[in-house]
């Protein structure tokens, strides 16, 4: 018998699959999907606590992740960038965001209109297909498997962790959970290795995102909307939006858009143990910037 089941195959999960084993567990990942199938490969996956509350566990896990993704650059890890970020504030801002302790360095400074203010700092950020492959290759066992009840692993393992994202609202009978769905447009990167946010655009949060070899031009956030077919013309507006503000991208060419649901919950992500199922989902588009965080206090939490 295995020591842990973590059930999941997305960052939450097989970030804490590599925690566990690291501190001796014998760990077996029960994945539904293959981790390029997962909504989580479809990520942007820049370091950025997107829409998360400014509570302490939240801001120790941000920096917790922050650390070991600085530490991954520098040790060559496959899919991991650094790229300095730009945020444009369209609000002006007295002082740094709650989450800057978490990001090292972070300055706050004026910027052009229509914006008031520019935070400047650097985000690790993670070529997902890459990066996700190279976490499944640190995990001695994953299996394929579906589970229609949580008592399916409890039966298997005595110590199961339960990182299920959108399907814990079936298996735990959570109704805070919801999927919020989002849409990115991949082009050709021109040559661009700074990142650039507007959070607040009027049209939708805009982001550019430059990659090795493409860049991921955004987004959207729609609460409860499951859709997951072409849209061209909320296509056509997010390379627009992208466009004007980065105006190198005029005649990048487009390689393709991806549509997922994100996994969130009404009052944050559940990381807590509940006898012998230690719980870590919800985390909506803040999974990258949380999972080695969270994957510190899942195996806490699993392991005491």
């Amino acid at each position: 018998m295995t020591d842990v089941i973590v059930l999941g195959g997305g960052v939450i999960g097989l970030t804490a699959a590599v925690r566990l084993q690291e501190r001796g567990a014998d760990v077996t990942v029960w994945a539904a999907d293959e981790p390029a199938a997962t909504v989580s490969s479809m990520a942007a996956a820049v370091w950025y606590p997107t829409r998360t509350a400014a509570d302490p566990r939240v801001l120790r896990w941000a920096a917790d992740t922050y650390a070991e993704f600085r530490r991954q650059i520098d040790d060559g890890v496959p899919g991991m960038l650094l790229r300095r970020t730009r945020m444009l504030l369209r609000r002006p801002a007295a002082e740094l965001p709650w989450w800057a302790p978490a990001a090292g360095h972070v300055d706050l400074r004026g910027a052009p209109d229509p914006y008031a203010n520019a935070l400047i700092f650097d985000a690790p950020l993670a070529e997902m297909p890459v990066y996700l492959g190279w976490l499944r290759g640190k995990i001695r066992t994953v299996e394929r498997r579906r589970v229609a009840h949580l008592g399916e692993a409890t039966a298997r393992a005595p110590i199961v962790v339960n990182a299920t994202g959108l399907a814990a609202a079936r298996l735990c009978g959570d109704a805070r959970v919801h999927p919020v769905r989002g849409h990115v447009v991949l082009a050709a990167n021109p040559g661009l290795d700074e990142s650039v946010r507007d959070e607040d655009h009027p049209a939708g949060a805009t982001y550019v995102h430059p990659r090795s070899r493409d860049v991921v031009l955004g987004g959207s956030f729609d609460d409860d909307r499951t859709d997951t077919g072409p849209d061209p013309a909320e296509a056509a507006g997010i390379v627009e939006r992208a466009t004007a503000l980065v105006p190198r991208l005029r005649g990048a060419e487009i390689l393709g858009d991806r549509i997922g649901l994100r996994p969130a919950r009404d009052g944050g992500a559940r990381v807590e143990r509940e006898g012998n199922i230690v719980h870590a989902y919800g985390h909506g588009g803040a999974g990258m910037t949380l999972s080695w965080g969270c994957a510190d206090e899942v195996a806490r939490l699993a392991l005491s």
